[in-house]
């Protein structure tokens, strides 16, 4: 076994603190990475705090991973010592359901392993994640880090960037569509970059106007505040596609009003009940659909990390010391980062 160090939560009420432990020793398959940089996700607090009722304590969270390849096992043929590469939110999957076959493994019909808080099929313990000097990952699950990335940076791509990349891919936006982004934080930040990118005409739909410069800088071409019922009424049956990143329970039913006839409004942030009932009328006579969606499998997320390199798109962050990860989620709880926080694994040593 390897010896490991990183932050681990004991318990729901407690905060992360310093924790020792042991990772598996590389297989034949397997890939043995010292961690660079470690994205902090809002589903990071959830689990550190068992809001969703699933942790299984000590947790050691962070599933946005940027590292240096230390080792590989005799039979790894897809990466070598010295590689930059990185890790999200999965670390293994049944390989074998439709989804597997498909290359979506985040849709693996008999379970996916998550990089933390999940089963270990190596260990019979459980897995531990990226707030940590090192991780062992099969090599079907570690990604390539494009040389022009600034790998500071990339960590938060692992998470936000494909939860977003994927439906705009999944939909098909091109150049030219209508996307509209609800909610201007870690996930809706990355949403607004990547479809620009894609050449799409975003506008940001927001509560807040204060967030109006932010959201043009990032390649907004409009702002839509939601509670203005004038503007509201000016983009009915406007947008080709809604992705909607609002982390918590909603009325989505304004929303669906702004989808064209045959749109879809696809939701990524808010992983429970809808606060108010769903309004069919909408999606009945205007044939609108919603939908959802979950990061990505690993081919897709390989392509995201290439057409990132290619149009230059990175998310806004702000680096932290290990030692700050309590002030760091205090400040989440607030909405005090823009747009992610990304811990330098320096720190820990």
């Amino acid at each position: 076994m390897i010896k490991a160090k990183g932050y681990a939560a004991k318990s729901e009420t407690s905060p992360l603190e310093p924790f020792a432990f042991e990772r598996r020793m590389p297989g034949s398959q397997d890939v043995q990475i010292e961690i660079l940089y470690c994205g902090i996700c809002h589903s990071d607090l959830h689990m550190a705090r068992n809001e969703w009722q699933v942790t299984v304590y000590p947790v050691v969270p962070g599933h946005e991973i940027v590292g240096k390849v230390v080792k590989v096992g005799d039979q790894v043929k897809k990466f070598k010592e010295g590689d930059i590469v990185a890790v999200g939110c999965l670390v293994d999957s049944c390989r074998h359901c439709h989804g597997c076959q498909d290359g979506l493994e985040q849709y693996c019909e008999t379970g996916f392993t998550l990089t933390y808080n999940s089963p270990e099929k190596e260990t019979g313990g459980m897995t531990y994640g990226g707030y940590s000097d090192s991780i062992v990952v099969s090599q079907d699950f570690v990604l390539k880090v494009p040389g022009s990335l600034d790998i500071k940076a990339v960590a938060p791509l692992l998470c936000a960037g494909i939860t977003t990349y994927s439906p705009l891919r999944h939909w098909k936006v091109k150049k030219g569509d209508k996307v509209g982004v609800v909610g201007l934080g870690g996930l809706g930040h990355m949403a607004v970059k990547i479809a620009h990118a894609l050449g799409a005409t975003v506008t940001m739909i927001t509560t807040s106007p204060d967030k109006e410069k932010d959201a043009r800088r990032l390649g907004a071409s409009d702002v839509l505040i939601s509670t203005n019922k004038d503007m509201m009424d000016k983009f009915a049956n406007h947008f080709d596609l809604i992705i909607n990143t609002i982390p918590r329970t909603h009325d989505i039913n304004p929303y669906l009003e702004l989808l064209k006839r045959d749109a879809t409004m696809v939701i990524v942030g808010a992983v429970e009940m809808l606060q108010s009932g769903l309004d069919t009328r909408q999606l009945i006579f205007k044939r609108k659909s919603v939908a959802g969606s979950v990061i990505g499998g690993i081919r897709e997320t390989q392509e995201m990390l290439d057409f990132c390199a290619e149009h230059n798109v990175l998310p806004d962050v702000e680096m932290i010391p290990i030692q700050k990860i309590n002030e760091a989620y205090e400040r989440m709880l607030k909405n005090d980062v823009k747009y992610r926080f990304v811990i330098d694994m320096a720190s820990l040593k």
